[in-house]
């Protein structure tokens, strides 16, 4: 793979920021970065100029169900090909493919199937394909609530069982980073304590739980909460729910979906008012309708209605996102936002989330030359995915 240098009109890594800057690339890592005067170029490397623009780190999203008109449940190389190169192109460099409730036999060949295409993907691609690096895999469900399943097909769903989360990391060798559990159910415990024993991130989603209940699944070790506010247990000021446990403990990372559907504005400024800056993650919980027209989509098993790029099931339920992060972060920095903490939230906090912070998610010397070029409005100019793009 040659050597790159990109010039930049600025760097946000994003914990500093650096103007008039130099990357340096080679082997698909970063080798060098800084302001252009302080950096030796090396001879023959190949020149990239982004002139007037901000590179930063590729995104990292944490929930993505699809992209390109194609699902990870479908669990192909054809499918998963073309959702990575989809994201891609808005400024994602590396997601956690998530799955949807479905029959057990069903999710158990999705995930063989995502786990062979991570594996074979582990390297940079040599072929020179610009595409988001899958880095594991998220089960939404099946342990959730009934009350709170969202598009979760019911007939599907099950109780919390240690047994059955084995038999799904063991189809997905190994590659689970994360599971969400509704904690109010029977036996949910018993399994946050194995998933935590087998270094899968717990996360809180699809639940009724109520605040004790919800205060007892965090002291037991769950971190993370999945879209917050949405299929949960709205707050309360005598009931505030899981909403009112997430909200006050600072350990807790909440993923929001900033695209004017899911949540109001007004509900993710208390949301960052309440947490700050430093646990709060942008996430899409895109389907496969990201980057397509409205139409009919497939999510896992079942078919949802794209209208006004807003997805909805035959009930009329919101059936996740067509959000991509870069506009995602666009609306955080519309609402007041500044824009190296919406940076953040896309990029070194999901990545911390998921135990690869030293990798993904910033720009430094020894990291994976995972970018994303900004032009002045904010839009994707290009990407970069361990080496590859850009030029």
């Amino acid at each position: 793979m040659p050597t790159s240098v990109i010039h930049a009109g600025r760097i946000l890594t994003p914990e500093e920021e650096v103007s008039d800057a130099v990357i340096v690339v080679e082997d698909g890592r970063i080798a060098a970065l800084g302001h252009r005067d302080e950096i030796r170029v090396p001879a023959g490397a190949a020149d990239v100029v982004a002139g007037d623009t901000t590179v930063v780190p590729g995104f990292v999203d944490v929930h993505i169900h699809g992209a390109g008109g194609h699902d990870v449940m479908e669990g192909n190389t054809r499918a998963l090909d073309r959702i990575t190169s989809t994201v891609a192109r808005y400024g994602t460099t590396s997601i956690v493919a998530t799955t949807v409730t479905a029959p057990v036999e069903d999710t158990c060949r999705s995930l063989e199937g995502i786990a062979r295409y991570i594996r074979h993907h582990e390297a940079p691609d040599a072929k020179g394909r610009c595409a988001a690096e899958i880095v594991g895999i998220h089960l939404e469900g099946p342990f959730i609530s009934k009350t709170r399943r969202g598009v979760h097909p019911p007939e599907a769903l099950a109780k919390p069982s240690v047994d059955l989360l084995k038999k799904f990391v063991e189809a997905a060798d190994g590659l689970v980073k994360i599971v969400t559990i509704a904690p109010e159910l029977p036996a949910a415990p018993e399994l946050i304590q194995f998933a935590l024993a087998s270094k899968i991130v717990v996360a809180l989603g699809h639940t009724d739980a109520d605040y004790d209940q919800a205060r007892a699944a965090i002291r037991s070790g769950v971190r993370h909460a999945v879209h917050t506010f949405n299929a949960m247990r709205p707050f309360n000021h005598r009931d505030p729910g899981v909403v009112g446990a997430i909200l006050t403990d600072p350990e807790v990372t909440a993923e929001v979906i900033a695209d004017g559907v899911h949540v109001a504005g007004a509900a993710i400024q208390v949301l960052i008012g309440c947490k700050g800056f430093d646990t709060v993650l942008l996430a899409s919980d895109g389907i496969a309708a990201t980057g397509m027209p409205d139409g009919n989509y497939q999510l896992g098993n079942f078919e949802v209605t794209v209208k006004g790029g807003v997805c909805r099931n035959s009930e009329g339920k919101l059936a996740g996102s067509t959000l991509t992060l870069d506009r995602g972060l666009r609306n955080l920095v519309a609402l007041g936002v500044p824009l190296r903490d919406a940076v953040r939230m896309a990029t070194i906090l999901p990545a911390r989330r998921l135990g690869v912070a030293g990798e993904k998610g910033i720009v430094a010397v020894g990291a994976d030359a995972d970018l994303a070029v900004l032009t002045p409005d904010l839009r994707v100019a290009g990407a970069m995915t361990r080496g590859v793009g850009l030029t």
